[in-house]
């Protein structure tokens, strides 16, 4: 769990921790709507469906829907636990497409990223992880669960392009500060924080690992970060998750 800062701080936290929490846990020792002012949208981070490419023969998520809905609860993927954002994706597509699959929880993407390299597992929702092994060719990427394409694969449509519309498992890391931080002080490290987002040395490190970068204004952010929580609270309230 993470906790507002003495004042001074900012405190770096990710949708987990805004959007997820809340829902899943009713007793956290922070409250995100009091104790924490939205800074600085730092990076989405896409979620990205993937299947082992030598186990599974579907090549696009025509062929890999056509797979499940033949196999009901003969499948299962893989996430770094209940509640995670991957998790919540994989939920969010089954509850879209009617489908079933089992889920198997690990502890932490590591793993589970693992095993569907081993074939134990069908499918996950990658955040980034397994970018090296779907280039290398042992991941066969189906599709990007964003809004908009991922720049680091341009040719591979979003869920809603193939007809899931409005699917987002986008999660995102920013930076917060305490309460009671003036607004002047908020608009400074904002704009501050943006210039270095925009560096090539920054925005190509956070392409590297999966994410994407997102300046916006405070208020911007606050919203994203609102919507991101009707969102992922929607999905955990209908499907009834519960954390580890």
């Amino acid at each position: 769990a993470a906790k507002a800062q003495p004042d001074g701080y900012t405190l770096f936290m990710g949708a987990v921790h805004h959007s997820i929490a809340p829902a899943m846990y009713p007793k956290l020792d922070y409250d995100i709507e009091k104790d924490l002012i939205p800074l600085i949208l730092v990076a989405s981070v896409p979620q990205v469906l993937v299947v082992n490419a030598k186990k599974h023969g579907a090549m696009d998520f025509k062929a890999f829907l056509a797979e499940i809905k033949a196999n009901p609860g003969k499948l299962n993927y893989g996430s770094p636990g209940n509640g995670s954002s991957p998790h919540l994706a994989a939920e969010m597509m089954k509850a879209q497409t009617g489908t079933f699959a089992v889920h198997v929880p690990y502890r932490g993407a590591a793993p589970a990223l693992t095993d569907l390299l081993g074939g134990q597992i069908d499918f996950i929702f990658d955040p980034g992880i397994g970018i090296p092994h779907i280039k290398a060719g042992k991941l066969r990427l189906i599709a990007v669960g964003s809004p908009k394409r991922s720049p680091l694969f341009p040719d591979t449509p979003t869920l809603d392009e193939l007809g899931l519309k409005g699917f987002d498992a986008d999660t995102f890391f920013g930076f917060y500060a305490p309460a009671g931080t003036p607004p002047a002080i908020v608009d400074r490290l904002n704009a501050e924080i943006n210039k270095q987002i925009a560096t090539p040395a920054v925005t190509d490190r956070i392409l590297a690992i999966g994410g994407v970068p997102a300046p916006m204004s405070p208020a911007e952010f606050g919203a994203k970060a609102a919507e991101d929580s009707k969102r992922f609270g929607a999905i955990i309230k209908e499907r009834k998750i519960v954390g580890d």
